[in-house]
């Protein structure tokens, strides 16, 4: 039987049980009396049984309604919580950023909080991920993406190009007077990113002549994998200054020369066209390229 009693009419019940008063239950119900006399109405038919007695101060429950009404006061409560709940997740605005792991957990994810406390409304979700996404397909709405800013079809912004150091485990490098200048950093192993490409233009920068050995040596496809292996003593590593930050500060890793070089790839802030008219977006990138000013 509960199956076939409408909604509506419960929902009437409990507010007029509340409130005693039919007039009362209208007006939070925003319908007319009439309205709410026709629901118990149709309630009472269904059910077969009087739900309310009439007396002088209004209407008061039956013992069988009054011994279910909690119950459904309870529920019509919990229902509303839910529809409430709903409504708070759908004026939260979601975000997904797609970035490599190295510059999420090295440079973005220490910032975010700042974020977070300026838009708390905007919902973040970082993607770290060495594969290109499509931004379509994969429902992103921004990429931090590292590279020369071709990149077709998209609306790019230039962040900020990191500055490039050379780093080693201290004990590698301990006791060795020959690390004056960047051609004795030759005489280590190198260690590479997946191009093979930052040691030998680093290299060149410097007015050290071309050398088979600048190509040598172990590469790796995230610079925090080389990170980790310069930390190990597997060799010298170039990596972007900000990256290391935290392993220098902590002993891990040493400067090994004072001979900073730009990278001649940078990060750019990657959309789809048209995608700044949304406004968790646009203020995402106010907000990145603001950070990006302040770290260079």
């Amino acid at each position: 039987m509960a199956t076939s009693v409408p909604l509506q009419a419960l929902r009437t019940f409990v507010e007029v049980g509340q409130r005693g008063s039919i007039k009362a239950a209208a007006q939070a119900l925003h319908v007319t009396s009439g309205a709410v006399s026709q629901q118990i109405r149709l309630l009472e038919e269904r059910l077969g049984m009087a739900l309310f007695m009439r007396e002088r101060q209004g209407l008061r429950l039956t013992e069988a309604a009054a011994s279910v009404h909690p119950a459904l006061l309870e529920a019509f409560t919990q229902i509303d919580t839910a529809m409430d709940t709903l409504d708070v997740l759908k004026e939260r605005q979601k975000l997904t950023v797609s970035t490599v792991a190295t510059f999420a957990a090295s440079w973005l994810v220490p910032r975010l909080g700042r974020f977070n406390a300026r838009h708390p409304q905007i919902e973040v979700r970082v993607e770290a991920t060495s594969a290109l996404v499509d931004l379509r397909r994969d429902r992103v709405d921004v990429a931090l993406r590292h590279g020369l800013g071709n990149y077709p079809g998209l609306e790019s912004t230039r962040l900020m190009a990191p500055v490039l150091v050379p780093v080693a485990c201290p004990d590698l490098v301990a006791g060795n007077p020959r690390l004056r200048e960047p051609e004795d950093c030759l005489g280590y192993p190198l260690l590479h990113d997946s191009d093979r490409a930052d040691w030998p233009l680093w290299f060149a920068a410097h007015d050290v002549a071309d050398d088979p050995r600048a190509e040598r040596g172990t590469a790796f496809e995230d610079d925090y994998l080389l990170i980790r292996a310069a930390a190990a003593g597997q060799g010298l590593a170039l990596v972007p200054q900000e990256y290391a930050r935290e392993e220098i500060a902590d002993g891990r890793l040493v400067q090994v020369l004072d001979k900073p070089w730009p990278a001649r790839f940078a990060y750019y802030l990657v959309t789809l066209a048209g995608a700044m008219q949304r406004p968790e977006v646009q203020a995402f990138a106010d907000w990145i390229r603001e950070e990006a000013q302040a770290s260079t």
